[in-house]
């Protein structure tokens, strides 16, 4: 069975309630790519679009080689010299290490940049950036980046983790905690040992490579989750998740909190779960609409239908504005259709 060797770890801890998800299966969205298997394919759209053919195959076994996110390019930059939070540096301009055992970002503007923070990181201020950061974090309830209230939060380039895959694992690698973060943006990061890699509401999660989640009893495991209810713009794109466990998803739309609208998945690589992906139509839910669902590959290298029990499902091709188009299996490019 394919197996992804795990990268580097690093994730910062916040304690924090999760807000509660049904049981489901875990998707994994796939991306176009530039080759694969030695087979070039067309150029790679720029801004990480789709490839304009599906000639590329197999790129679950060496994603980078396809143009998509792997260890390779995302994270912490290999050579990174870091400071370690709590003890080689307590405090920076807007933020500081509180010894309860957590950091408050409570400046406007507020950059961390190349730190090892063993602990959760609140936001609670405006264009915060945490760049090139290991932030490692683990437990119960373990958030890595909170972020409170907070307006055009940036994560870029971290690497982001729980201790292990076990006890230590963390909830969640970044969370908007109440639901009412906007324009963030989790950009090219490294994310492993976890029960949910993103939860957001809206933002670009984009060029992220998120995969070997972690487990405890009851998880729920989710690669980027969304719960409904807002209508501003989420956009997915140009992501690997791949998620080994036959439950939940890679990407989720859910309807938990109300209805999905104005979403786009698109160009990602996906593998994994008990669906690899949820396209935001609950059963007896409110009308999703302007979902668009493209461009993504489906791996088999966990399920021979890409999840446990296939590719995708909740997706409502009839829904207003919402398109299913250019969705291929990576083992041989051809179409997957809409449920």
């Amino acid at each position: 069975m394919f197996t992804t060797a795990a990268a580097s770890s690093a994730t910062s801890t916040a304690q924090s309630s999760r807000r509660g998800k049904p049981a489901r299966a875990l998707l994994t969205l796939a991306g176009a790519g530039l080759l694969a298997s030695g087979v070039m394919a067309a150029g790679l759209a720029a801004g990480h679009g789709a490839t304009s053919e599906a000639a590329v195959t197999n790129c679950m076994k060496s994603p980078s080689a396809c143009g998509y996110p792997d260890a390779s390019n995302t994270g912490v930059p290999a050579g990174t010299t870091l400071k370690t939070v709590g003890t080689q540096v307590t405090k920076g301009p807007g933020w500081y290490f509180d010894s309860r055992g957590w950091v408050v970002v409570n400046g406007n503007g507020a950059v961390l940049s190349g730190l090892y923070i063993p602990y959760g990181v609140n936001i609670e201020a405006s264009n915060v950036t945490l760049k090139n950061d290991k932030i490692m974090v683990g437990g119960q309830s373990a958030i890595a980046v909170a972020l409170r209230h907070s307006t055009n939060a940036t994560v870029e380039n971290c690497t982001i983790s729980g201790f292990n895959s076990g006890s230590e694992r963390m909830m969640t690698g970044v969370k908007d905690v109440f639901g009412d973060a906007t324009g963030t943006q989790v950009l090219n990061n490294n994310i492993s040992n976890y029960e949910t890699g993103v939860q957001l509401g809206a933002g670009l999660v984009q060029g992220n490579f998120i995969h070997n989640p972690g487990y405890i009893t009851a998880d729920h495991t989710n690669g980027i989750m969304s719960n409904g209810g807002g209508t501003a713009l989420l956009t997915i794109n140009h992501n690997t998740v791949f998620n080994d466990r036959g439950q939940t998803d890679a990407v989720a739309l859910f309807e938990d909190f109300g209805v999905q609208t104005n979403r786009r998945v698109t160009n990602n690589l996906l593998a994994g779960g008990g669906y690899s992906l949820y396209g935001g139509q609950k059963p007896g839910g409110p009308a999703s609409s302007n979902i668009v669902i493209s461009g993504n590959r489906f791996g088999t290298g966990y399920f021979a239908q890409a999840g446990q029990y296939g590719p995708v499902t909740q997706f409502d091709s009839s829904g207003s504005g919402n398109v299913w188009s250019g969705n291929v299996w990576d083992s041989n490019g051809s179409a997957v259709s809409a449920p």
